[in-house]
Order: C-alpha cells, then structure tokens, then sequence
C-alpha cells in the first residue's frame, strides 16, 4: 500500500489499514457520530483490514439503523462502521467508515473536513451542512 494510513486505537489492540486517503472526512453533528466521537473516512470494504476483536453497536433511536458503529473492547475508541443487514439488501455492500480521528494527524493534511447536519438528516437525499468545510493543515 504506497498511498496507504496505518490507524490504530489507543490501546493498539485494533488496527486499520486502509489502501489510501479518505477524499474527504465527515464531522457528524448527529447523535451516533458525537456522542462517539467520530470523524468519518468512507471507504469500499476492500479498501480497509480491520485486524483486531471490536464490539459493535447499533443505535436504538432509529427505527432501522443503517450502520453498526464498531469499538475496541479495550479501550472504547469508536474504530468503524458498516452497513447494517438492511443497509447492504437496499444498497450493496459498498461502503465503510474508518474513524479518522484515530489517524496521525500529519497524515491528514490536505483532506477536506466537511460538518454534515446528521441531526437533521432525514436519512434520504443528501446531506445539508452545517457550514463550509474546511482543508486540514
């Protein structure tokens, strides 16, 4: 992997590879992605090895959750999401999230972060945002 990231959590029990660098990062303003502290880098499932035991979760204020947030049993730090049973049967299974926080942030730069209003989303369409995104330095 020539452009590839190595990421881990803090206690180094999980580790992400990823093929290459996220077009753009996603800072969520919904529930799921602040409370868990995530910036999200999306990927196809091939582009990222997950090496290392995770819990998942699955939030229980949706009707029919879309993603399953995953984390180190360790030492909590959210690592990734996937596409839940019902996502993939309604949209393939064609993309990842990679908690980019858990990045080396010199690696980053460069990469737009973008503020999507998760909290208004809908869940249909695309995302409205909060304000202009912005480059990482």
């Amino acid at each position: 992997m020539t452009s590839g990231l190595q990421l881990t959590c803090l206690c180094g029990r999980v580790c992400i590879s990823i093929t290459k660098r996220p077009e753009f990062i996603h800072e969520c303003n919904c529930t799921l992605c602040r409370k868990s502290g995530a910036r999200w880098g999306y990927f196809h499932p091939s582009e990222a090895i997950v090496e290392g035991a995770t819990r998942g979760y699955c939030r229980t204020d949706k009707a029919d959750p879309s993603a399953e947030a995953h984390f180190c049993p360790g030492c909590g730090c959210t690592t990734h999401f996937v596409l839940t049973a019902t996502a993939m049967a309604k949209h393939g299974n064609a993309m990842m999230g990679v908690n980019m926080w858990l990045a080396d942030p010199r690696e980053l730069a460069g990469i737009e972060l973008r503020f999507p209003d998760g909290a208004a989303w809908t869940g249909e369409g695309a995302f409205a945002y909060l304000r202009d995104g912005r480059i990482i330095d």
